[in-house]
Parts: C-alpha cells; structure tokens; sequence
C-alpha cells in the first residue's frame, strides 16, 4: 500500500505524486481512491486501491535505474516486425507493461525508425506518448525540469 507522498507510475499516464487517500461513492459503491497528481499535463487520476495490482501501479525508479535507462536509450535498436499492425502492437503491449525499461526500448526504436524511414501517424503519436511516460519518471526520478528530461532523451539521439 502506498502512502500520501509516494512518488508512482501509472502505466499509460506516466508518474505521479500521490496526494491524497479518499473514500469516494462511485456508482453506490464506496471504495477508497488513490488520488495522484500527474506533473506532465497538470492531470488528476483517481485509482481504486483494489485496483492498484492489477493496473500495474508501482514505485518510481531509482538514480542507479535512471543510468539503465539512459543506456536502453543509447543500446542498439531491436528486432521490430516489417508488418506495421505488428510492429504497433508489440509497442502498445510493451508501454502498457508498465516496465521503463520496456517504454525506453519503444521510444529508441521508433526514433530510429523514424530517422530512417517516418513513421505513420499512428506510431508518431505512439511515440509521443511513450517518450511523455518516460519524461514524466526521469522528471520524478532524477528530479530534473521538464526541459531538462526531453533534452537528456533529445541528446541521446542528436
């Protein structure tokens, strides 16, 4: 269980603080509610406490994880599927893990992809998000400005 405070990651919405612990009355049903607080975007979440393992909800990375990240970043682009449907959904289930690691590999692989040949608009916004997600843990993890984040991902691949 975490506490008011803890810093979190909501897989497809990136990390957060959470702010508050509240009882709330959802269709006549009385549960209690993380209340988390998104930095990138400004953007409140309510999730059910019940709710928390199966959406995935964990605890922030380390500084030592962040170095790991950044050495995903710079690794060498993996296998991706010719086939666009294909390539997108192995993307979409590797961002959904949760796991920054696997969102690091995303964002790697389509800028380079994009870089050599584009990417559909469809991958572009997926990029986007996936590059939002892991912004908004370096931004918690390393306690960097938002500018600042973007830039160390940018710089990898400048």
């Amino acid at each position: 269980m975490f506490k008011i405070g803890d810093k979190v990651v909501y897989p497809m919405h990136g990390a957060g603080v959470i702010e508050a612990i509240e009882e709330k009355e959802v269709l006549g049903e009385s549960r209690q509610y993380y209340i988390l607080r998104l930095p990138i975007g400004d953007m409140k979440v309510m999730i059910p406490i019940t709710n928390c393992n199966d959406v995935g909800l964990r605890e922030i990375i380390d500084q030592e994880q962040v170095q790991i990240v950044l050495s995903v970043l710079k690794g060498q682009t993996s296998a991706m599927s010719t086939n666009w449907n294909r390539r997108y959904r192995a993307n979409l289930e590797k961002i959904k893990s949760g796991d920054i690691f696997e969102v690091a590999e995303v964002v790697r692989n389509l800028l380079t992809r994009d870089k050599e040949k584009g990417l559909s608009s469809g991958e572009r916004k997926m990029l986007e998000n996936a590059r939002q997600i892991l912004i908004s843990e370096l931004v918690l993890a390393a306690e960097l400005e938002e500018d600042t984040a973007r830039s160390l991902i940018d710089g990898v691949f400048a």
